[in-house]
């Protein structure tokens, strides 16, 4: 439907000599079915698919010996007019987490070479998701180690949003040359790159969502999508988490908002239930993360490399993995407040979410500093071989911590850092300011 990033990522894949079976990890409804099955069409004569979500049924074809042969020919059995050609066949099991046994016979395909298997997973990993029973079956399979290929995919980024919206290669190449000269863009580019930003805000990057705008430009279809996916999240929830987790999991998921509404944005569990404690919900918290929900953005103790050395893991924030979902969580109007550019309001909420989406979805773990009352880095990022604070402040932010730390290198050890905003590119000192839009170019590490 829409060109992804992924489709580059089975492609490498592909063309690896003697590659091990590849497993695609992601949220629901990330688009992971979608690539997979395009992508095998176009590379194999043959194709198997084979959904363990949808069909129970078929995971009796695991059952017993997990040899190559005695599984085709299960699979054969069990799905007329199937067939399997050596070399040119492409297996794919959609929804593995399903079906333990299949993933553990990963290392038998790879080992024997004939077929390449293609995975996808909504919920690897996520505790609590199997009945007694699975849990069992689960503990008796084992992970593959060593002969899989695990790959994240999230919902489109904003650069897969700027492909799908039609901006073309001369477009990208003139940001990344002003980005590099640091010189302003000029302004009929920038006014459409804004504009195509606050539409991301507003749309995300679920497919289904980028789909209904893209058609139909109308943005109460697109809130629809965004609450029907929602609530399959809430439904996975209720129906995959332990007993009493249930409440629980849902308790978490629903305080997001809250918590993003207040001046300190830490994650607090007596806001999620009064009294609420962390050893009550811990683990509820960790459900919505491995689901690929939401993404934490840990404080560090020193900012200062390596960050993950550094890091409190007590001491966070969260963030909704989509700036789309986030903002179809607010209170109706939200939308219409981000198309007239007001990304300030809900407290900074909504912008330091879409800078949460745009250095997740390129696989970057986050992190901020807050050591005390009076100085807090909204982000801190390793760029260029050093650590790198990035701000997110209006036109009109002073960018106070950023001087502080700048002005007091033989404390903090930071050179330079990097403000985010509604703004076209420019510097001041140590200070490099870039319009919001280009946050996704800073890919360097």
């Amino acid at each position: 439907m829409y060109k992804r990033k992924i489709e580059d990522v089975l492609q490498k894949w592909f063309d690896t000599f003697s590659h091990k079976p590849i497993v695609i990890k992601g949220c629901r409804q990330c688009g992971k079915t979608y690539s997979v099955v395009d992508f095998a069409k176009k590379h194999y004569k043959n194709v198997i698919y084979i959904d363990f979500h949808e069909h129970k049924a078929y995971k009796s074809f695991f059952n017993g010996d997990l040899d190559v042969d005695t599984i085709t020919t299960n699979i054969m059995l069990g799905i007329p007019g199937t067939k399997f050609i050596p070399k040119e066949t492409c297996l794919i099991f959609d929804e593995i987490q399903d079906c333990p046994f299949a993933r553990s016979s990963l290392k038998f395909f790879k080992l024997d070479g004939r077929y390449d298997v293609i995975c996808t997973g909504s919920l690897l990993g996520v505790s609590g998701y199997k009945t007694m029973e699975e849990r069992l079956e689960e503990a008796e399979a084992s992970i593959p180690v060593g002969y899989e290929y695990v790959v994240n995919m999230y919902p489109m980024d904003f650069e897969e949003w700027l492909w799908a919206n039609d901006v073309q290669p001369v477009h990208f190449e003139l940001l990344k040359k002003h980005l590099a000269e640091e010189t302003p863009m000029p302004e009929a580019v920038h006014k459409r790159m804004r504009e195509l930003l606050l539409q991301y805000v507003i749309v995300g990057g679920m497919p289904e969502a980028v789909k209904a705008f893209l058609t139909t430009r109308n943005i109460s279809e697109v809130i629809d999508v965004q609450h029907g996916i929602l609530e399959t999240y809430k439904s996975d929830m209720v129906k995959y988490a332990h007993g009493s987790d249930k409440v629980r999991v849902r308790e978490c998921f629903d305080s997001i908002p809250a918590q993003l509404s207040r001046e300190n944005k830490k994650f607090t569990y007596s806001l999620v239930r009064k009294g609420g404690r962390s050893k009550e919900y811990v683990g509820c918290l960790q459900w919505i993360e491995d689901a690929g929900i939401i993404r934490r953005c840990y404080n560090l103790n020193a900012a200062e490399l390596p960050l993950d050395g550094n890091s409190d893991r007590d001491s966070f924030k969260v963030y909704m993995a989509d700036t789309g979902l986030f903002v179809s969580m607010l209170e109706e109007g939200t939308q219409w407040s981000v198309a007239q550019g007001n990304l300030m309001s809900y407290k900074g909420a909504i912008f330091e979410n879409l800078v949460a989406d745009i250095l997740g979805k390129m696989g970057r773990k986050l992190y901020y500093y807050h050591p005390s009352d009076s100085l807090e880095l909204d982000f801190v990022m390793r760029y260029k071989g050093e650590c790198t604070p990035l701000e997110c402040k209006a036109t009109t932010g002073n960018a106070k911590s950023l001087k502080t730390v700048l002005n007091h290198t033989e404390k903090y050890n930071i050179h330079s850092a990097i403000k985010l905003g509604d703004y076209n590119i420019g510097r001041n000192g140590g200070i490099l300011t870039l319009p919001m839009y280009m946050g996704f170019l800073l890919t360097e590490f």
